[in-house]
């Protein structure tokens, strides 16, 4: 279950400035949980400011969303308000209801509802407006290789709500929710922790059914350089995706790289090279050839 934040009582209303000022001192280090959790009063006291992100809609409608379209990585559900810049980022998100047009035209797939998942990084989140998204909540250890099918010790939590004031941090690769759409428009405001080794940490989608990994969640941009590298099929690819294999610092390109040698054998030659992985001290690679094994004999 997410960390529930209650700062102490405090009437400041701030706007989207003096946040951004507080986030860039020396203050302000998410590195740790209790570091992003610092950040709790300074977030309720803009939320409090119940003009702010209206006025920053309009600006950016006014110049056709320029700023969004250069800047923000996420869906249209996402408004940028913090471009991403070393520690943090500071966003909004919106949440349709079940009888809302976006839901009614898209369904409830782009907003991740009743998909168990959990987050590759901390963030502090504030219901800002509307009832809020609803939550069954778990929680796990963390401690997954993260390979599909990999069975994980979940506990089921609560359900609950990210109503209008209500502030919760969010756990790197510990706390997961199903999110359940609210009965109204909903809008929370985010503080997100960015590590220096972001592109690499992973989300998952979960089975709480059978307590497994459903599957990863996450591809980092290098991962799928490198498979088209190899599958172009060059001498140069394979001598690096080897490399990697070998002796990336992340597993999960480590299998990537394995992964891609295999793809290019044939025969024999591609069954000794599931039978090595499946023998050796990368869990990622040891669950992708065993799977490939599984393949090979039933097929």
């Amino acid at each position: 279950m997410p960390r529930l934040i209650d700062p102490a009582p405090d009437e400041r209303m701030i706007d989207l400035d003096a946040l951004i000022d507080w986030c860039e001192s020396p203050a302000f280090d998410p590195a740790d949980e209790d570091g992003l959790a610092a950040a709790a009063p300074m977030l309720r006291a803009l939320a409090r400011n119940r003009h702010f992100l209206a006025d920053f809609a309009i600006a950016e409608l006014k110049t056709r969303c320029a700023g969004q379209r250069q800047a923000n990585p996420y869906s249209a559900q996402v408004m940028l308000l913090r471009p991403p810049r070393g520690k943090y980022v500071l966003r909004a998100a919106f949440w349709p209801a079940q009888r809302d047009h976006v839901m009614r035209m898209s369904g409830p797939a782009p907003f991740l509802y009743h998909v168990p998942h959990d987050h590759g990084f901390d963030f502090l989140t504030i219901g800002y407006l509307g009832p809020g998204y609803g939550s069954d909540y778990y929680v796990y250890d963390g401690d997954v290789a993260g390979a599909a099918g990999e069975a994980v010790a979940l506990r089921f939590v609560e359900r609950s709500h990210l109503s209008q004031g209500r502030m919760l941090l969010y756990r790197a690769n510990r706390d997961i929710h199903a999110q359940l759409p609210p009965d109204s428009l909903s809008v929370s405001l985010n503080i997100l922790a960015s590590a220096p080794d972001q592109g690499w940490r992973r989300q998952y989608r979960f089975d709480t059914a059978s307590s497994t990994i459903a599957e990863c969640m996450t591809v980092a941009s290098a991962q799928l350089l490198l498979e088209l590298a190899v599958g172009c099929g060059t001498d140069n690819a394979i001598d690096l995706a080897q490399d990697f294999a070998a002796r990336h610092p992340v597993d999960a390109m480590r299998r990537t790289a394995w992964d891609a040698i295999g793809a290019a054998m044939n025969g024999a030659a591609r069954i000794d090279h599931w039978e090595s992985g499946a023998r050796g001290s990368s869990p990622l690679i040891r669950h992708a050839s065993e799977a490939a094994l599984r393949m090979v004999r039933n097929g």
